[in-house]
């Protein structure tokens, strides 16, 4: 057996165009593209500049759905139940704004959220009506029967929906949304999954799921382009959603096209580049070992949650191990002004996400195969100095 990888990958973190200067910790929000993603983007960019209409009239279509089966064959899905979209907050207002509910009627969430889709849906239910309930979740999470049997509890038969997260953004726990996946579908409720940071962060497996709704970004863990998001809608569920733009996609079909890819992709016309660059991110991790990178991402992670903790004295939100958490570490420190995202930033040259979430202050920090020890070491000696100064 080959030993474990561990960080830093000279031969991964010279394929990234990131600035050297910088400690990188904040992978999570946008990701970071390998320059061979990069090169396929411009290259479909430049096959689209040199004859537009051969591309747009007779090529464009074609290409997504090769574009769509490998993404399709990558999170275990058929290539007609997903379609492209530009990001997450895209595709979760697709959902959102095509269910309707009676006044009554409740939403299932947790305080875990993602802002943006919580605004989403209270914009949403305020104008048609229900009504959005959250489950608080406390820190720190030990016990995934527990999780599932608190947000069970929830339920009732008001119930016609669960929004949740696989991945969630402001604490970077993985859900165990499986189970209640399961139930939802015994009793009758929507699942709608917002998967922001799953695909290239952890195992996406579609048809094991089974969820009605996923919706997921590329362009994070992915390393795709920028504007590469995805939209899975379970076969039986397609024909609940309504497209945002009506155009020839209401009145054209082809021999490439089911209905719910023709809604939601064929709406006019844009820049498909990033979409087709999807293939070559994932080829680029299969190339490299992602699941051993993934890995090694891990234990640098762990080590710079181990470090901060024993300076700030503050009890890590769950265990070391990968059940809870993976390549983000959300790491506690003291609440108050002196822990700013300005301040890591213009001060030490570290990008990490400073998040506040309910009255407590934690640094988000993301390890991703270009990263190395000595960011955790800039990482942990601007927590202590902040702490000690």
């Amino acid at each position: 057996m080959s030993a474990p990888l561990k960080l830093p990958l000279p031969e991964l973190a010279s394929q990234f165009n990131l600035r050297r200067d910088v400690t990188f910790l904040n992978h999570g929000s946008f990701g970071a593209c390998p320059r061979s993603v990069i090169a396929a983007y411009r290259y479909w960019q430049d096959e689209l500049e040199s004859e537009p209409v051969l591309f747009f009239g007779r090529r464009r279509l074609g290409l997504l759905e090769e574009a769509r089966t490998a993404l399709g064959k990558f999170v275990n899905a058929d290539a007609n139940d997903v379609v492209f979209v530009p990001n997450i907050t895209y595709a979760m207002n697709i959902v959102i704004n095509s269910l309707r509910f009676g006044a009554d009627d409740e939403i299932l969430t947790t305080n875990h959220e993602y802002g943006a889709i919580n605004n989403t849906w209270n914009y949403h239910l305020n104008r048609y009506g229900g009504k959005l309930v959250s489950v608080d979740i406390p820190l720190p999470v030990e016990s995934e029967s527990d999780f599932v049997e608190r947000v069970w509890a929830a339920v009732n038969p008001r119930t016609k929906a669960l929004s949740i997260s696989h991945i969630t953004s402001p604490t970077a726990l993985i859900f165990p949304i499986k189970e209640l996946i399961r139930r939802c579908r015994a009793a009758g409720i929507l699942t709608v999954i917002d998967g922001a940071h799953v695909p290239g962060h952890i195992d996406l497996d579609l048809r094991d799921l089974d969820p009605d709704f996923y919706a997921a970004n590329c362009h994070k863990w992915l390393c795709a382009p920028k504007g590469a998001g995805f939209l899975y809608a379970r076969a039986d569920k397609q024909d609940l959603l309504e497209p945002f733009v009506c155009s020839w996609n209401l009145s054209r079909n082809t021999h490439h096209s089911t209905r719910f890819v023709n809604l939601f992709e064929n709406v006019g016309t844009n820049d498909p580049a990033p979409w087709l660059a999807v293939p070559a991110a994932i080829e680029f991790q299969h190339k490299h070992n992602w699941p051993e990178v993934r890995k090694a991402c891990h234990a640098l992670a762990s080590e710079a949650r181990q470090q901060i903790a024993a300076i700030t004295g503050i009890q890590p939100i769950s265990d070391e191990s990968n059940t809870w958490w993976n390549q983000m570490a959300l790491c506690p420190v003291p609440h108050g002004e002196q822990f700013k995202y300005t301040r890591l930033w213009e001060e030490y040259l570290i990008e990490v996400p400073v998040v506040v979430w309910n009255d407590r202050t934690f640094l988000r920090i993301a390890i991703q195969a270009y990263n190395t020890p000595n960011d955790v070491d800039r990482i942990v000696s601007a927590v202590r100095t902040i702490i000690h100064s």
